[in-house]
């Protein structure tokens, strides 16, 4: 007896073709449906003054939702029929990083695919939802200018584009009767923005992928990687989504209020985070009648100055004030100057290295100087730790200070040209990532230096180092390593219990450098690179040509025999370590007093 399964495969096949046609049709359907069930026909719904449905241009054919293009040598846009919104953007002069290639010969779109969907909501007088983005509009297409037009019940609405220099794109809303539909004088704008990577590193595109937004009349800037975005008491005069080097970003005339919104990390895929965004909209009378603009922009410097008063500049992360302002004073200025000359952008690198190495080369100079001297006075510094060995710790270190002061060795002088590099690190780390000019730059094996190098491909994940290793950060990670080996010799330290082994660490530090930068901007391994290899190349040279440790020695030795006058700095020191030597001297008596007791 054969069992009884269910459907055989023909009827499975058969009933699969049904469901699709089914729900093919559902959706097909549903489109160009009205929004509500209570309908019976639209010939009756179009007649009802208190209708609480929408009349939608269900005539149009498949030949009117074409999508309708304009284009001009800085934007290609397409605005579809179907919400009578810019559904396809591409920036011609620009490509996209394929995947499949390792190389940027993609065509670059911030719109495409259905990856962005806008449009106005508002209510009619029974409170249904009215949504542009469900309207049919009629294209019509003079010149640069199209105007797409719908009709809402009796009204009629325009939406109207024109392309415009500087890729912007004028976006014009009109209205003609709508007061006599809608219940309240303002409309939502909604944005549904899934934002597609562009660029080779993802976790470092993500992580400069975030909303934008300028407030007070412009002169206030915000950003928001955050989940949510909460401005409801603030009107925002423009609101963007900006990516490492994109941004796309709506300036409504009148501002958006009650702005709120959303962001979700897309971990895999061809896009990379998914954005919502609300914000309302005044209707003076009734009526939609005010301008908008869209800006599709390359994050370029230069072009964003050339949008006056909109506070642009911002947009691009600099850094923020003494940064920013060394970004874009002398980073920026000072790599265009260098690249005029004709050099490919990784040599123009290796001369801004050396440009910023000049300028430090007096503090340097004074800083290998100093360590020369303490290398002298070391054996001196190693008798005293170990007469004091089982002294109190302030003891001794009062013991090695004077040391350092019949010398003639500041300590603190060593410690400027590390605090100089600190603001100059952070300066760059924002530089490299973010200056458009380096995208797509190749050098040697370095397809682009805005983005990791990964010659060398790993057959498996090492966790914090991926799947790759960048050569540029392997070679940056050496050359520290060689210079700490080199400086670390004038470090003495006598151990003492939970007290961690400096030397230790200063090796442990530099290794960490190989997971920071191993998926980072090659641009910048490359910078630290030549900048470390340039500080071994100069201690060579001023330990065996510029500085004569004999002659050091006798200066050290006559500072000796001179009498030191106390500096300030010095005698607050000795002030401090002499009042915390009395503290600890009374609480021992104290604890001995009590022991007594």
């Amino acid at each position: 007896m054969q069992e009884n399964n269910g459907l055989d495969r023909r009827q499975l096949i058969l009933f699969m073709i049904f469901s699709f046609i089914m729900i093919g049709s559902m959706f097909y359907f549903q489109r160009d449906s009205n929004t509500t069930a209570e309908a019976t026909t639209p010939a009756k719904t179009a007649n009802t003054n208190n209708q609480s449905t929408i009349q939608l241009n269900t005539a149009a054919s498949a030949a009117q939702i074409v999508p309708q293009t304009l284009q001009n040598e800085e934007l290609k846009i397409e605005v579809s029929p179907v919400g009578g919104q810019i559904t396809s953007v591409q920036l011609p002069k620009y490509s996209a990083y394929n995947t499949k290639t390792d190389n940027a010969d993609l065509p670059l779109f911030l719109f495409n695919k259905n990856n962005s969907n806008y449009g106005f909501q508002f209510h009619d007088k029974a409170g249904k939802v009215i949504n542009t983005k469900d309207l049919i509009f009629t294209p019509s297409v003079n010149g640069n200018v199209l105007t797409m037009t719908a009709k809402v019940n009796d009204a009629t609405v325009q939406m109207i584009y024109s392309l415009m220099p500087h890729y912007t794109v004028d976006f014009q809303v009109r209205s003609q009767g709508l007061s006599a539909v809608i219940k309240d004088q303002k409309a939502n704008f909604n944005w549904d923005y899934s934002v597609r990577t562009l660029e080779k590193g993802r976790s470092q595109e993500q992580a400069h992928t975030e909303f934008v937004y300028a407030f007070d009349n412009y002169s206030e800037y915000d950003w928001d990687q955050r989940t949510t975005m909460d401005e409801t008491g603030e009107t925002l005069n423009w609101l963007g989504v900006k990516q490492q080097f994109f941004a796309a970003v709506i300036e409504p005339q009148m501002g958006f209020k009650q702005s709120v919104g959303n962001q979700d990390i897309i971990e895999t895929g061809e896009f990379i985070k998914k954005y919502t965004y609300t914000g309302s909209v005044d209707l003076p009378g009734g009526e939609f009648n005010q301008g908008f603009k869209w800006y599709f922009m390359p994050l370029d410097l230069e072009l964003l100055k050339k949008h006056e008063g909109k506070n642009f500049v911002e947009i691009l992360p600099l850094g923020w004030s003494f940064i920013g302002s060394m970004n874009r004073y002398f980073f920026i200025p000072a790599y265009n100057f260098i690249a005029s000359w004709g050099l490919s952008a990784g040599w123009a690198i290796f001369v801004l290295t050396i440009l910023v190495k000049l300028i430090l080369s007096p503090i340097m100079f004074k800083q290998h100087k100093l360590s020369a001297m303490m290398k002298i006075i070391r054996p001196e510094i190693d008798e005293v730790n170990t007469k004091y060995k089982d002294a109190d710790p302030m003891k001794r270190q009062q013991a090695v200070m004077e040391v350092y002061r019949k010398a003639g060795v500041n300590q603190l002088a060593g410690c400027l040209p590390g605090l100089l590099q600190i603001p100059i690190f952070y300066a760059l780390f924002r530089f490299f990532p973010n200056f458009i000019d380096l995208r797509g730059e190749h050098f040697w094996f370095v397809k682009d230096l805005t983005a990791y190098d990964d010659l060398i491909k790993l057959p498996f994940h090492i966790p914090f180092l991926g799947e790759h290793i960048s050569i540029f950060a392997l070679a940056c990670t050496i050359v520290i390593l060689i210079y700490t080996r080199m400086t670390s010799g004038n470090i003495s330290q006598v151990q003492q219990p939970g007290m961690p082994n400096m030397k230790v660490l200063m090796y442990i530090f530099p290794i960490t450098f190989l997971f920071f930068f191993n998926s980072y901007a090659s641009g910048l391994s490359w910078y630290y690179f030549v900048s470390n290899a340039l500080n071994i190349v100069i201690i060579l040279v001023i330990k065996y040509f510029i500085l004569d440790e004999k002659k050091i020695h006798a200066q050290i030795q006559a500072n000796k025999a001179q009498p030191k006058k106390e500096g300030k700095f010095q005698r607050r020191m000795r002030e401090m370590m002499e009042k915390a030597q009395e503290q600890q001297r009374l609480q021992q008596e104290q604890m001995n007093r009590n022991k007594k007791k």
